[in-house]
């Protein structure tokens, strides 16, 4: 069981899936392999598969658990899902224990006080719903759902969000548009304290409404940062954006501005994909930035 704390508030990671991933030169338009040779720890196993040349991906939710709240930060790909779409095809029809990853972490599903997607994309909503006799209904009975009040009206608006990334639409319809039906979503802002010591802020970019999520206080604090970064090599070079930005120069802007934050701050970052220790803290290098893994007790 993957735990830490920051301030009094415990953070875990639910696993869904860890293994290879996208290939960086599909990922990321940019990609040029010297940046393994240049950055060795972008080289290790636990970031990159070399007998494949794919990435280590993670799928996961992060579980908070802020005095009497439990929250699930994004919910990962889901089981049962179709997702027949090329890119997507290890999402497809999955039989994951995740709810069992859950149960390890001390929590049920009825547990789980509020969930909250930072986005609406494919791998990060999959578990908001569940197959029961057919139907997709709430995976978190007794959870409020929080997303973001614009990120909800671009995928709801067919001109936007289904228009840019056609193959996330099987995603709203089977994990997303549930929760709206059954009335269990609550729409929010950046800068909405959704629970003492758990902030939302606006990361456009990758969609043009992304949020993260902020715990704790200044000088004792964490940020869970959706898909500002997808991978340490984000770090070193912070122009290299995923091919499913949305806001290419937003992105590229907030993820400038999410690392030179973290320096100053000493925050703890919680990436959505990164392999193990899965977090860490941002330093100076030269004119940019590098990864130090967060050191586990």
């Amino acid at each position: 069981m993957w735990r830490t704390r920051i301030g009094d508030i415990d953070v875990f990671r639910v696993e869904e899936m860890l293994r290879p991933g996208f290939d960086p030169a599909f990922l990321y338009p940019k990609y040029d392999p010297a940046v393994l040779m240049e950055h060795p720890l972008l080289a290790r196993p636990e970031y990159f598969h070399a007998e494949t040349g794919r990435l280590i991906s993670s799928m996961q939710s992060w579980l908070v658990r802020a005095g009497r709240e439990v929250i699930v930060i994004d919910t990962g790909c889901g089981n049962d899902k179709v997702r027949e779409h090329l890119a997507f095809q290890r999402f497809h029809m999955l039989d994951l224990p995740y709810i069992a990853n859950l149960a390890a972490c001390g929590v049920r599903p009825e547990d789980v006080t509020m969930v909250i997607n930072t986005h609406l994309h494919v791998d990060h909503v999959g578990w908001n719903t569940k197959l029961v006799d057919g139907r997709w209904v709430p995976t978190f009975p007794n959870a409020r759902y929080i997303m973001g009040r614009a990120e909800l009206a671009h995928w709801q608006d067919p001109s936007k969000g289904p228009a840019i990334q056609p193959e996330g639409v099987p995603a709203i319809r089977d994990s997303v548009d549930p929760v709206v039906a059954a009335g269990v979503v609550d729409l929010a802002e950046p800068g909405d304290e959704v629970a003492p010591g758990v902030r939302l802020e606006a990361v456009p970019g990758h969609t043009p409404h992304q949020m993260a999520v902020r715990i704790g206080a200044a000088g004792d604090d964490g940020l869970f940062t959706a898909d500002v970064f997808h991978q340490p090599m984000q770090i070193y070079r912070t122009d290299w954006n995923s091919r499913y930005c949305e806001v290419p120069e937003v992105a590229i802007a907030t993820r400038r501005r999410v690392f030179a934050e973290a320096v100053d701050g000493g925050t703890v970052l919680f990436p959505s994909h990164t392999g193990f220790p899965f977090a860490g803290r941002i330093a100076r290098d030269g004119q940019g930035f590098a990864f130090v893994p967060l050191e586990m007790t």
